[in-house]
């Protein structure tokens, strides 16, 4: 689970190795958030006044492909969410538009809460990378947010391709992630994680055998202070055969 960040892309510049995704490390990343407190501004660096609007655009977003709870839309069967955290996503969106939900998330003390929770099926503590769907699983919706980060690029392609093995026909895959502005990858050494440009994310999602069927920056992140936050983008994806 990462979160939205108030860097700058200038200020890890000097750490950006030619191949950004070559220094994340999996247990860096936990180990950074083992130490997070399990609350929403724990999951959102310090920012947690952004959810109300950050969830409002998640729902829209879902809402262009017929998922949601207003007339007209449709509630699915089965969703997955990948880096959970505390659940924020989980109980503020997910739980609405679909009926079961299946969880990933590395670090249990976040998923401690859920355990149990109505609508919630099962809940895989480990890490995207390590993640295998379980014999006959099928989702409509798997959702992304702020954790493929931790992901390097072939880790990602790979998690893509397990995502896309599971998706019932007509289901569609989001990633939520923020955005260099720069162009390149950016690593970041507190958490261990990388911020991609929109054109690597397209390169990847291409490997990965999806196709990109929407993409739309999310609106509205403002912060106090004027500080400023990466460009965050919602990724719609499906399978390229599809």
């Amino acid at each position: 689970m990462a979160s939205p960040s108030n860097s700058s892309d200038a200020d890890f510049s000097s750490l950006n190795p030619p191949a950004a995704d070559a220094a994340i490390n999996n247990a860096d990343g936990k180990k950074y958030w083992e130490g997070i407190n399990a609350d929403v501004d724990g999951m959102l660096g310090g920012f947690a006044h952004i959810t109300k609007v950050d969830l409002q655009g998640s729902r829209n977003f879902l809402a262009k492909f017929g998922i949601g709870t207003r007339n007209g839309l449709r509630v699915v069967p089965s969703a997955l969410e990948g880096g959970a955290g505390i659940g924020r996503v989980t109980e503020g969106l997910l739980l609405d538009v679909a009926e079961n939900v299946d969880i990933v998330e590395p670090i249990a003390k976040f998923t401690a809460a859920l355990q149990g929770k109505k609508g919630v099926r099962q809940i895989f503590n480990l890490g995207l990378e390590e993640w295998q769907p379980a014999e006959g699983a099928a989702y409509d919706l798997i959702w992304n947010q702020w954790c493929v980060g931790h992901l390097t690029d072939e880790q990602l392609v790979a998690y893509l391709g397990r995502c896309k093995s599971v998706l019932n026909p007509g289901g569609v895959i989001v990633i939520k992630e923020n955005n260099s502005t720069t162009g390149d990858d950016i690593f970041d050494p507190e958490d261990s994680s990388v911020t991609r440009g929109d054109n690597k994310f397209r390169a990847l999602f291409k490997q990965a055998g999806l196709r990109l069927v929407k993409a739309e920056i999310q609106r509205g992140l403002q912060t106090p202070g004027g500080v400023k936050l990466f460009t965050v983008r919602m990724y719609a994806l499906k399978p390229v055969d599809a």
